[in-house]
């Protein structure tokens, strides 16, 4: 009897994982032209990055950061940057869902940090969710938790990735 009771519990388990699996392997119809964003506007005081097309709204994200506040200074200190960057590459194959490199120091960064014998850091992306834990979805900007870096959901950098081109300018304000 209690391998009946395992069954009974397991069998609707698999079928309802199968038919979730089946449900995702076909994705929905995408626009084949989409938009591109032309700027991106990353407003710590909010939490928002919102993509600009022609000085319109084209779309506006919930974001965490990085775990410090203020502007980044040096290297490890868990602080996401301010100031005017340029997206210098998309990388498929992140430690995070998706990521786009962000051109993090600028030479007013790398003056300010050698002022204080400091090293500037780098590697400041926009990504999504650390791999394996994109469940988590929205419930990430409860609280800032990156090492300095602007996250999103993994759904939202699907489309971040496709609407925002290498070069692209971004601003990323207080």
């Amino acid at each position: 009897m209690p391998a009946f009771r395992i069954l009974a519990a397991v069998i609707p388990l698999q079928l309802a994982a199968m038919l979730g699996l089946a449900c995702r392997a076909t994705p929905a119809p995408q626009p084949q032209e989409q938009a591109q964003a032309d700027r991106i506007v990353v407003t710590k005081s909010t939490h928002t990055l919102v993509l600009y097309r022609h000085g319109a709204v084209l779309r506006t994200y919930k974001v965490a950061l990085g775990r410090a506040p203020g502007r980044k200074l040096q290297q490890g200190d868990n602080r996401t940057p301010e100031g005017h960057y340029r997206i210098v590459s998309h990388n498929p194959n992140s430690s995070a869902y998706l990521s786009l490199h962000i051109s993090y120091p600028n030479p007013e960064d790398r003056a300010r940090a050698k002022a204080a014998h400091q090293q500037p850091g780098g590697d400041i992306m926009i990504h999504g969710l650390p791999n394996g834990f994109g469940y988590i979805g929205a419930a990430h900007v409860a609280s800032d938790w990156t090492y300095g870096c602007i996250a999103v959901t993994d759904a939202e950098m699907d489309e971040i990735y496709r609407l925002v081109p290498d070069g692209t300018p971004i601003d990323i304000e207080p």
